[in-house]
């Protein structure tokens, strides 16, 4: 997985102030599935892609290419 994603996923949850458990019930995945993203040891689905933004208030561009 691409490191600059893991990067502003991590970023960005901790600029909303939440945890990965937080962000992990919003999503309805288990939290250590949540943390594999962070890590790049998993990527999300598109659907968990979405959710993402939606939850954050990012566009996936933001998530994937941006700087956070």
């Amino acid at each position: 997985m691409d490191k600059r994603f893991c990067d502003n996923l991590k970023a960005v949850r901790k600029q909303t102030g939440m945890t990965q458990k937080q962000v992990s019930v919003y999503l309805g995945v288990v939290e250590s599935c949540y943390a594999n993203w962070e890590q790049g040891r998993t990527e999300p689905s598109i659907s968990s892609l979405r959710t993402l933004c939606d939850v954050f208030g990012v566009t996936a561009d933001d998530l994937l290419n941006g700087e956070m």
